[in-house]
């Protein structure tokens, strides 16, 4: 079995009916994957008989998942993927800071022409990347006014959740994100920088490029800003990530801290509530408060609001 065969729409009234287990996960490594096709196809089939769901990239330069497993399957889930190719040894495994076991409702594995849309043509080495830090020396590095601060996520991650002083980097694609950086930047190549992101992938990747222009001391949260938590936790140690983990499934979101640090879109009252506008055409993500959401008909404008209406009516 190759491809799902039920409905989305099915599926996703049978997970949120299901009473299964199960544990939210995310990994990625960056290695050579010779024969990208046949690696997806033996993932699928493995998984797919696990009842796993998710959404995962295969490319030639690695792998990059966000699964749902079945809690029984989990041990079998790691040794199927530590099988596939000696590189996925004890690879890491980020497991969701909140977890409701409803993040995802079917399996995709897809081909992609690189793990994560960088856009560059100019060639680098992926593998020179900064140096990784754990949750102490992070706190070390957010404690001194010298080091310079990047978070390398989209600015709608930012915005409902950061860590204190952290950059955000207000472009649309991560191809702009690196570009800018460099531009940005160019003149405190010696300064140490330290970047983040949502769970390592992105920023591994940014930091190489960073190297790649000469960039002295770059650093990097190791497993992103969900290992950076699980680990304070796990040593009693202060968090400085305040709000909202923004996340790619149906949670949308996982919660660090009760700080509230971003507005509603509309009214520009203090909310945090990613929603996608109901007008399917625009399916615009934004933040809207409860009294906007009634309002507004969970649409993101009036001009949606008639589009979404005439489209109910219609049927």
């Amino acid at each position: 079995m190759l491809y799902n065969s039920i409905s989305n729409k099915m599926l996703k009234i049978d997970m949120l009916k299901s009473e299964t287990k199960r544990i939210t996960i995310s990994f990625y490594k960056y290695f050579t994957v010779k024969y990208p096709k046949n690696f997806r196809d033996m993932l699928y089939q493995e998984l797919y008989k696990l009842k796993i769901f998710g959404r995962i990239y295969i490319a030639k330069e690695g792998i990059n998942a966000q699964v749902s497993v079945p809690k029984k399957y989990y041990k079998n889930m790691i040794n199927i993927i530590e099988k596939l190719d000696k590189s996925l040894k004890d690879v890491r495994i980020n497991k969701a800071l909140q977890d409701n076991g409803k993040s995802f409702w079917v399996l995709r594995i897809k081909l992609k022409n690189s793990l994560v849309a960088d856009g560059i043509n100019e060639k680098f080495n992926i593998y020179d990347v900064g140096t990784s830090l754990n949750a102490e020396e992070t706190n070390y590095m957010l404690n001194d006014p010298s080091v310079i601060f990047i978070d390398i996520r989209n600015q709608y991650e930012y915005e409902i959740g950061h860590f204190n002083r952290a950059i955000v980097m207000p472009y649309n694609t991560f191809r702009d994100q690196l570009l800018s950086i460099i531009t940005t930047f160019k003149n405190q190549k010696h300064k140490k920088i330290v970047i983040y992101c949502t769970g390592g992938i992105r920023c591994e990747k940014a930091s190489a490029w960073m190297k790649h222009h000469n960039f002295e001391n770059v650093y990097q949260v190791q497993g992103g800003i969900i290992q950076y938590v699980r680990d304070a936790k796990k040593h009693g140690l202060p968090i400085y990530f305040k709000g909202k983990n923004f996340v790619f499934d149906e949670r949308m979101q996982e919660h660090v801290s009760d700080d509230i640090i971003s507005f509603c879109h509309q009214c520009g009252k203090l909310c945090d509530k990613h929603i996608n506008c109901l007008n399917n055409i625009c399916h615009k993500l934004f933040i809207q408060c409860k009294s906007c959401f009634k309002k507004y008909q969970g649409c993101c404008s009036k001009e949606c609001i008639t589009k979404y209406s005439y489209k109910e009516n219609k049927h």
